[in-house]
């Protein structure tokens, strides 16, 4: 069973950083590369960000290059993602998930609420 629990949501103004965290089990985290995605009320799933189970290579989606970054740290099983230069639009569930050729575990999500 894969487990993914995200922390580090909040309510912060426009301009300001969050760092996102997302836990897994040592095995979740050896065997599947990991990602970011979020969803604002009334729109679709949204990719944001995901990092390779080798670390090495990085992927965003085109509304947040530049102002965020996805990272993991195998020590601790987590994985990342700094969130910079916040915007209003922003404004969403997070959600952490793992998979191999696609993403198939899901967590609970934590909500990002940024004001203007």
């Amino acid at each position: 069973q894969v487990e993914l629990v995200e922390s580090g949501g909040g309510l912060v103004q426009a301009g300001a950083s969050l760092r996102l965290s997302c836990a897994a089990s040592e095995r979740t985290f050896s065997m599947y590369s990991m990602a970011w995605f979020r969803q604002a009320p009334g729109k679709e799933r949204e990719f944001v960000a995901s990092i390779l189970r080798s670390g090495g290579r990085t992927s965003y989606g085109d509304s947040v290059k530049g102002r965020f970054t996805i990272s993991r740290d195998g020590t601790k099983n987590t994985v990342y993602l700094q969130m910079n230069y916040l915007k209003p639009e922003d404004t969403a569930v997070y959600y952490c998930s793992a998979g191999g050729q696609t993403y198939d575990y899901w967590g609970q999500g934590t909500q990002v609420t940024v004001s203007s």
